[in-house]
């Protein structure tokens, strides 16, 4: 008897799938075998060191891991807790990252490297900041969360004020001014829409905020024009006189002291 096309194409794929199935379910079948089966805890350390260092994160998490799970206690324990924040940090893994930083600094509070837990996190916040701010450039930086830049900068000062002689200590000095400036600049923008809004006591208090949180900033002088305008449309000529009178000092020749000038001069 011979058979239709269609049904000797059904025959063939019934074969077809029982003799894989066949081979699936073959007894022989070996699971993946564990290169790291019987390492040392120096032999584990050195491997991920050297992944991590070559730049193979993920190769080094799972070292580390395999480390930490094998050997839960000792120095190399400690040093590659701290070494896999880093590794999560550099794959991109933020929370991990901050999350294993916050072990170590829990667990090890007098350990040498605990400065580079608090360190490593406010890199991870700053390196969010700046992939957002990048993200929001052409948009209205007003509306934009500022969460990470506030985390950023509280990590880098906890740690000058726990390590003012870390040697992390300079560059995280150097990421707190441009933090400082963000924070400013987005606080300026917010007291300019209150201002816009008519809702001055907001916007007088938001500009306060500024000079009294971040009085080194970029954007004190325009905060202090901004309370000189509010707390003069308010009627609140002491407190205006009084932020006109910083200006004066400390920025006399900032284009804010000038238009602030003006402003009390024609009320």
């Amino acid at each position: 008897m011979s058979l239709s096309p269609r049904a000797g194409l059904r025959l063939c794929c019934l074969a077809l799938l029982a003799l894989l199935t066949a081979c699936g379910g073959e007894p022989n079948s070996k699971p993946t075998e564990d290169r790291t089966e019987g390492w040392s805890v120096e032999k584990l350390y050195t491997e991920a060191r050297k992944a991590l260092l070559d730049n193979g994160y993920q190769e080094a998490i799972d070292l580390y891991g395999k480390l930490e799970a094998r050997y839960p206690y000792g120095v190399y324990s400690q040093q590659s807790l701290i070494d896999i924040a880093f590794a999560y940090y550099k794959n991109g893994d933020a929370e991990l990252a901050i999350e294993s930083a916050d072990r170590f600094a829990r667990l090890y509070p007098l350990h040498p490297n605990v400065e580079y837990a608090y360190y490593l996190k406010g890199l991870v916040h700053f390196k969010r900041e700046v992939s957002i701010l990048e993200k929001w450039l052409p948009q209205n930086l007003s509306a934009r969360d500022m969460n990470n830049a506030r985390q950023a900068f509280d990590e880098f000062a906890q740690l000058l004020r726990s390590f003012p002689d870390s040697r992390y200590a300079p560059d995280a000095r150097q990421r707190m001014v441009y933090l400082r400036n963000q924070l400013a600049e987005h606080d300026i923008l917010v007291a300019r829409y209150y201002v816009k809004r008519g809702a001055y006591v907001a916007a007088a208090a938001r500009a306060r905020h500024v000079v009294e949180t971040y009085p080194r900033s970029a954007f004190t002088p325009d905060a202090l024009e901004l309370m000189v305008s509010a707390y003069r449309t308010l009627g609140h000529d002491a407190q205006a006189s009084d932020a006109l009178r910083v200006l004066n000092l400390n920025y006399p020749s900032h284009p804010a002291t000038e238009r602030a000038g003006k402003l009390a001069s024609a009320n």
